[in-house]
């Protein structure tokens, strides 16, 4: 009987280290901090808080490289048949021309009302707010993976727990088959014991289902495939939750100062604000400067080359003593010769320059509207982060009394386990002797089993809601 009582008192945490040292053996053991870099590796809500990050980073790069000038260029070619002007020499001409066009065009504008300058401390502010959110995101992450982790755990130690109460029935019920054998007892009291004993099998098979849903949920946390063989390394839930004597405002001080989100929510009103400016630059008068380089070819392009000249007679005479003598003028000769690709181009190089002022008179009242539209996107960020700052508050000082209430909580159930272990131990000795009921012996059971029960749960519940306060403080959760 000894051996018994020691199975039923200690024989559980026996079990459960037994289990540890097998999962080492399997090779298939995986970590706190394991869980918790796989969720952040794989998280769908993380990967797309990052890709958001990097969209907040491109806008902010666009916003910088619309300060710089552009440059463009340009080429065309085609074919006129029949009338058109020739490119060249703007003449009319009646013949299939082959013409090309190129050209380079540069601007940048000088004065924009400041608008593109707010424009990239806009964009810079909301990168680090989508940076914060990325961050936040990683961060809650973390806390429902040790969450997720700490039930795997609980239920883990609930199955130990079950199937430790469960040896101990069966070791009573083939007691007691023997003694019912030999007519010591009354039947019922076997009858008793088989079925607790039943009633264990099926604590058994619950806390198992348990198991395997906790261990489901955080698979999907970390994005991964459901594994039944992955087994988690045991921590010291009593060390792993320390003791608390931080206030809920030296909290609440610290979030304002570390949290994520509360970074987040105050640059994106910042952000909101230097919207308003952007807007308001939009009224002043753009000065800009524009370059423009452009060349061309025409097939009908060509040019005369000088041969020389001579005389030859014309159809023109005067008369010389009563006779016609006709008139011989000098002629020059030229050979037309097509001008070459390659000349014409550069031949035909052409430079433009100007300076541009436009000034906004009336647009339909559009850019006053947009800036009453970013008035309003700042009043609504000063919202977001008022509020924010209050659900935070409020969301510490609940987290708080949930930490004292499961500390206390665990205090008392600890003193419940150790009161109901000393009337199990009392109620077994008189039941193996004969004197009490099995009745009274199952009660006693029942009573210490729900307690055992109970204060496992209590212990993860205390280390998580520690956890939680350390989240907020932006501690780090493993």
């Amino acid at each position: 009987m000894k051996r018994i009582l020691a199975l039923g008192l200690g024989g559980w945490m026996l079990l459960i280290s037994g289990n540890a040292l097998a999962q080492e053996k399997n090779g298939k053991v995986l970590t706190l901090q394991q869980c918790v870099e796989t969720g952040l590796n794989n998280n769908l809500d993380v990967l797309q808080a990052g890709l958001r990050m990097e969209t907040g980073k491109i806008n902010w790069n666009q916003a910088r490289l619309n300060m710089l000038p552009d440059l463009n260029a340009s080429a065309g070619s085609g074919i006129n048949q029949g009338r058109s002007i020739d490119p060249f020499t703007n003449s009319y001409i009646n013949q299939q021309v082959n013409y090309s066009s190129y050209g380079a065009s540069s601007g940048v504008t000088l004065f924009r009302g400041l608008s593109m300058q707010n424009a990239v401390k806009q964009n810079a502010l909301a990168y680090e707010a989508s940076k914060m959110d990325w961050q936040q995101v990683k961060d809650n992450i973390t806390i429902n993976i040790i969450l997720a982790y700490l039930q795997v755990l609980t239920n883990q130690d609930l199955l130990a727990l079950a199937m430790t109460q469960s040896a101990l029935s069966q070791e009573q019920v083939k007691r007691l088959e023997i003694m019912n054998a030999d007519g010591a007892i009354k039947p019922s009291e076997l009858s008793d014991l088989r079925g607790q004993y039943a009633n264990d099998q099926l604590s058994i098979i619950g806390a198992k289902n348990s198991l395997e849903q906790s261990k489901l949920s955080l698979a999907r946390l970390m994005n991964i495939p459901y594994d039944k063989s992955t087994q988690l390394e045991k921590i010291d839930a009593a060390a792993f939750a320390t003791r608390y004597d931080i206030t809920p405002d030296s909290i609440y001080s610290t979030a304002l100062e570390q949290f994520a989100q509360i970074k987040a929510v105050d640059l994106r009103q910042a952000s909101a604000y230097r919207g308003i400016k952007v807007a308001r630059g939009q009224l002043f008068p753009t000065l800009s400067f524009n370059s423009n380089v452009n060349s061309n070819y025409s097939s009908a392009a060509r040019n005369n080359i000088f041969l020389g000249s001579g005389e030859v007679p014309t159809t023109d005479y005067v008369m010389i003593n009563g006779a016609p003598s006709y008139v011989i003028t000098r002629q020059n000769n030229f050979a037309s010769e097509k001008i070459g690709y390659g000349k014409q181009v550069k031949n035909n190089i052409f430079y433009s320059f100007s300076l541009n002022l436009q000034i906004p008179i009336f647009n339909a009242w559009s850019q006053r509207n947009r800036i009453r539209q970013a008035k309003i996107d700042f009043k609504n960020a000063e919202y977001v982060a008022s509020t924010t700052k209050t659900q935070l508050q409020q969301s510490i000082e609940e987290a708080h009394i949930n930490m004292t209430t499961a500390s206390e909580r665990y205090k008392t159930l600890l003193e419940q386990v150790q009161a109901f272990t000393e009337s199990f131990k009392a109620a077994e000795v008189r039941f193996n002797a004969g004197v009490g009921t099995s009745i009274d012996y199952l009660i006693t059971k029942n009573n210490m089993d729900r307690a055992n029960s109970n204060s496992i749960q209590a212990k993860y519940d205390y280390a998580l809601r520690t956890k939680i306060l350390d989240y907020y403080q932006g501690k780090q959760l493993w």
